[in-house]
């Protein structure tokens, strides 16, 4: 029987931590296996879809550019790749390529496992690109209402329609006056990552009750971060979020479904402070 192989697929790729994450759990289970990057550029990625079954792969993740690509070339799709239209994992099953997007999952997990029981009445969401299109759609069935803050006004409203009355879309401008009303702040912008502007917000204004959590993960603390720690808010940083939504594929693929643990964080942490 041939050795289980399974892939992450982007472009670029050579940064891509999927690879550290799952074959840490291959040898945590003891399980033979493999786990390999493959850089595709746009334009192959249709043929590269079509042919991965035949290169001996049961699957993989898909990450930035391919995602709204993969949910269209898709055999099956599960409603939260429908919500989204994007998939970041793919798998075999009768024959056929089935998507899924488990960023909603992953966003949600993370929150679980480092706050314990958590609710947040309204969340203020900052950012409305594809990775906020994730959020949005894991906080609508834990949140009450939402508030979406862009820069430009017309991916904020796009967004709205997910819940015609329960999101708000709001201008970048209108963030401070919303603070106050805010139990959760969640940043999806690329604002704070490394070689990026910080994300310049007075936090004064939030609850003490308030959570501020931040999807990126390079660096662990962001500015966001590091101010929300300063005003003894509690705060979430992305890293759980990328390792949560490692756990389904990985169950689709080689037949076990593994945990997110302390020595598993540890690596990936170790991973970016040497700045692989």
């Amino acid at each position: 029987m041939p050795i289980p192989k399974a892939f992450v697929v982007g472009h670029p790729i050579k940064h891509s931590r999927s690879p550290l994450i799952h074959g840490h759990w291959l040898r945590e289970h003891g399980l033979e296996g493999s786990y390999e990057p493959v850089d595709v550029a746009p334009e192959d990625f249709a043929s590269f879809f079509r042919s991965f079954a035949e290169r001996g792969f049961r699957g993989g993740n898909v990450t930035i550019p391919h995602k709204e690509a993969a949910f269209r070339l898709a055999d099956a799709t599960t409603e939260r790749a429908r919500r989204l239209e994007a998939a970041n994992t793919l798998w075999l099953e009768d024959g056929r390529i089935h998507a899924d997007n488990t960023d909603v999952i992953g966003f949600v997990a993370n929150l679980d496992q480092e706050l314990g029981a958590w609710s947040a009445r309204t969340a203020l969401v900052l950012g409305a690109g594809g990775a906020a299109r994730g959020v949005v759609a894991a906080l609508l069935d834990r949140v009450e209402r939402i508030v979406v803050a862009n820069r430009t006004d017309g991916k904020a409203r796009e967004l709205a329609g997910f819940a015609p009355g329960r999101i708000d879309p709001i201008a970048w401008g209108e963030i401070p006056a919303r603070l106050a009303e805010a139990d959760l702040l969640v940043n999806t912008t690329a604002l704070g990552m490394s070689g990026q502007p910080p994300l310049e917000l007075e936090l004064s204004p939030l609850p003490s009750h308030a959570v501020v959590t931040d999807i990126v993960y390079v660096p662990l603390e962001t500015p966001l971060l590091a101010h929300a720690k300063a005003r003894a808010l509690r705060a979430v940083d992305g890293l759980g979020m990328l390792l949560h939504q490692a756990v389904p594929g990985f169950g689709r693929w080689f037949g076990v479904t593994p945990k997110v643990t302390p020595a598993l964080r540890a690596l990936i942490e170790a991973d970016i402070v040497s700045g692989r």
